[in-house]
C-alpha cells in the first residue's frame, strides 16, 4: 500500500502506537484524521501531523460512525482504517465484571463497529485496508491478565474472518501483534507486566515504521520477530508451550 496521497484514519491515536503510526504515515504523505477519548492529546497529535482532530469514544457505535462519517466528509474517502484504540486489564475470572466488559467493547468491539461502519463505502469503491492493533497476546497470551489476553485472542480472531471474507472484495485485512512496546501501557501493567516485557520492548517510533513498511504484505505484522517462533511452537506442541508458560509464570511469581 502507498501511503502518498492516501486517508488514514487512527484510533487510540493521541498517544503511543497510534500517535507514532499518524507522524509516520504523515511522513509518508497521508491525511491522518487523528482519533482519541483525551481530545487535548487527539488535536495535539492532528496539528503536528497538518491531519484532522475527531474527538470521542470509537468503541461505541455512535462514536464509530461519526469518526467514518467525518473522515467522508472531510476528505471524499477512507483508504486505511487503523482499529488501534486499546486497555490492558488485569486480572483472572475474579476481575470486576465491569472491567471484563470494559476491555471486550473496547479490544473487541471496537474493530466490529469500524468495520461495520467503513465496509459499505469500501464495497461500494472496490477496496479499503484494516488494520487491526492486536498485540502478540492475541496470538501467544499474557500471565496476569486474562482479560486482556481473551480479547485480544478474539480481535484476531475477527480480523482473521474479515479477511476471508472481504479479501476477494479488495479488502485488505492485518493484524499487528507487537510484544513490549514503551508506552503508557506498558508502563501501567505492573511487576508482572514488566518483568515478561521489558527487557525487549521497543519504541512506539519502531512499531510505526515496521507498520508502515509492511502494509499491504503479510496478515500478522510483527514488530518483534520472536514471536513468529512463539506462536508456531504454540500451534504445533501445545502441550509443551503451555509448559514453559506455567514454568515462567512460577519464576515471575517466586523470582528468587
Amino acid at each position: 500500500m502507498r501511503l502518498a496521497g492516501s486517508v488514514a484514519v487512527i484510533t487510540g491515536a493521541g498517544n503511543g502506537i497510534g500517535a507514532s503510526m499518524s507522524r509516520e504515515f504523515a511522513s509518508r504523505g497521508a491525511s491522518v484524521v487523528v482519533n482519541d477519548i483525551d481530545g487535548a492529546a487527539a488535536r495535539e497529535v492532528a496539528e503536528e501531523v497538518g491531519g484532522t482532530a475527531v474527538v470521542g469514544d470509537a468503541a461505541g457505535e455512535s462514536g464509530a460512525r461519526e469518526l467514518v462519517d467525518t473522515a467522508l466528509e472531510r476528505y471524499g474517502g477512507i483508504d486505511l482504517f487503523c482499529a488501534n484504540a486499546g486497555v490492558a486489564t488485569a486480572g483472572g475470572p475474579e476481575a470486576p465484571e465491569e472491567d471484563w466488559d470494559r476491555a471486550w467493547q473496547i479490544n473487541v468491539m471496537s474493530h466490529v463497529r469500524a468495520a461495520r461502519a467503513v465496509l459499505p463505502h469500501w464495497l461500494e469503491a472496490g477496496g479499503g485496508h484494516f488494520l487491526a492493533t492486536v498485540s502478540a497476546a492475541g496470538l501467544l497470551t499474557m500471565l496476569g491478565a486474562a482479560p486482556y489476553s481473551v480479547t485480544k485472542h478474539a480481535s484476531l480472531g475477527f480480523a482473521e474472518w474479515l479477511s476471508a471474507t472481504y479479501a476477494d472484495r479488495g479488502v485488505t485485512v492485518q493484524a499487528l501483534c507487537p510484544q513490549g512496546v514503551r508506552t503508557g501501557m506498558l508502563a501501567d501493567s505492573g511487576q508482572t507486566g514488566r518483568r515478561l516485557l521489558d527487557a525487549d520492548a521497543v519504541e512506539p517510533t519502531k512499531v510505526a515504521e515496521v507498520v508502515a513498511d509492511s502494509l499491504g504484505g503479510e496478515f500478522l505484522i510483527l514488530p518483534h520477530p520472536d514471536v513468529a517462533g512463539h506462536y508456531v511452537q504454540r500451534a504445533t506442541d501445545p502441550d509443551r508451550w503451555l509448559s514453559g508458560m506455567r514454568s515462567l509464570r512460577r519464576k515471575i511469581e517466586r523470582p528468587d
